[in-house]
């Protein structure tokens, strides 16, 4: 059986920008490269190809476009766009080179070609964590492997409902963001099904994953990605300019909704600095993705306070490698001060006992020019291009 069975089986925040480059980038050309950060001895290229002939034969189903018609935010022209929407096989291209190390590379028109990270992360994630599985005696055995997973969820459901109980994590929120580095997508699902009978309405809030959500009734969950950022640095009218124009144009498609905004493509600092008091009024609030989630959090309070907005009618979204422990106690440090909330990934569709793959597909070009993340977790960082890496930095006065 297929490891994608559906175009659905995505992050949410694909259609979102999918959408907004449809109507205001129609023709912009994009690249992007894979990058494993822990382990790049991936010899799985035939199995992988394999999934990816798959995909890209997979089109929306009229229930799966009626699901995604009714968010107001959609407009029609963008649903018939996908009414009509296959994926290129021409587009990606993945090997391994003689170390065995994977090497995914994906060039086209950005809107063709946008909808192919998650679901190519996801079967990577997949096949390497099939062959991984082995029980005690060394033997293939993923049965076993998900029995060993089925532990570590109970205790952590377990742990949840005890923190519940004693009412200090009232207004805890989380979500499952787990889609791209899942362990399998048999997993995933078997871990929505879990939290949604435990804790659906007052902690599980929902899921990035568009196919789950439509399944278990959820609310699907995201807004915008780095990518989104990244490159207006070459579609703006000045690079210095470059994030607020990525912003503007967020909120000139969105008109107020999806009014999350990614912090650290370009680190916190400038950040904060282009999120001046326009956009801090028009967006919900702010994610959270590199660099110390606390230093972040008080210095975004601190910003709302300086424009003399209240914190409270804001949201803080923690993404970046969240366990429960985690959330919990940035729950607590925060909760008062702001709305928090978090996205739950790896650590929840990836945890049983291997060590799971971290593991990226990034823009690295956008109509044949360099573009770059500078986020704050220096191994986050992307570009390939040493020069421009130079001339973005001076340009945007950019200091850790």
């Amino acid at each position: 059986m297929p490891i994608i069975k559906s175009l659905l089986d995505t992050d949410f925040y694909k259609f979102t920008m999918a959408q907004a480059v449809y109507h205001n980038y129609p023709v912009a050309i994009v690249k992007y490269k894979f990058k494993c950060r822990n382990n790049k001895n991936i010899p799985y290229e035939e199995e992988i190809k394999k999934e990816i002939d798959h995909l890209c034969t997979l089109r929306f189903q009229e229930k799966e476009l009626s699901f995604l018609s009714s968010f107001p935010f959609f407009t029609k022209d963008f649903i018939r766009f996908l009414r009509f929407f296959q994926l290129n096989r021409n587009y990606i291209k993945i090997y391994n080179d003689e170390n065995l190390f994977l090497h995914i590379d994906i060039e086209g028109p950005w809107i063709s070609t946008i909808f192919f990270e998650v679901p190519t992360l996801a079967i990577v994630s997949e096949v390497y964590c099939k062959h991984k599985s082995v029980n005690l005696d060394g033997e293939p055995d993923i049965e076993w492997t998900m029995k060993e997973g089925n532990n570590i969820l109970e205790n952590k459901i377990n742990h949840l409902s005890e923190h519940l109980k004693t009412g200090h994590i009232a207004g805890f929120k989380f979500a499952d963001f787990g889609t791209r580095r899942r362990y399998s997508r048999k997993w995933q699902e078997k871990i929505i099904e879990a939290l949604k009978e435990q804790f659906r309405h007052y902690l599980f809030v929902g899921t990035s994953n568009v196919y789950f959500a439509q399944k278990y009734g959820l609310k699907p969950i995201g807004t915008m990605a780095h990518e989104w950022v990244q490159a207006h640095q070459q579609l703006g009218p000045i690079l210095k300019q470059s994030q607020k124009h990525a912003f503007d144009v967020w909120c000139q498609e969105y008109r107020g909704r999806l009014g999350t905004a990614i912090s650290d493509t370009l680190g916190a600092k400038l950040f904060l600095k282009d999120f001046d008091l326009y956009f801090a009024k028009l967006f919900d609030g702010c994610r959270h993705d590199s660099g110390d989630p606390v230093s972040w959090c008080v210095k975004l309070i601190e910003h709302y306070d300086k424009l003399g907005i209240d914190p409270k009618t804001k949201t803080a979204v923690f993404s970046d490698k969240l366990d429960f422990e985690t959330a919990i106690e940035l729950h607590e440090m925060f909760h008062d001060l702001i709305n928090v909330s978090f996205a739950i990934g790896t650590n929840l569709t990836n945890d049983l006992g291997i060590t799971p793959l971290q593991i990226v597909l990034k823009m690295v070009e956008c109509n044949g020019k360099p573009v770059a993340k500078i986020p704050d977790t220096w191994e986050k960082g992307v570009c390939e291009d040493a020069k421009y890496l130079t001339i973005l930095k001076k340009e945007i006065k950019y200091k850790r």
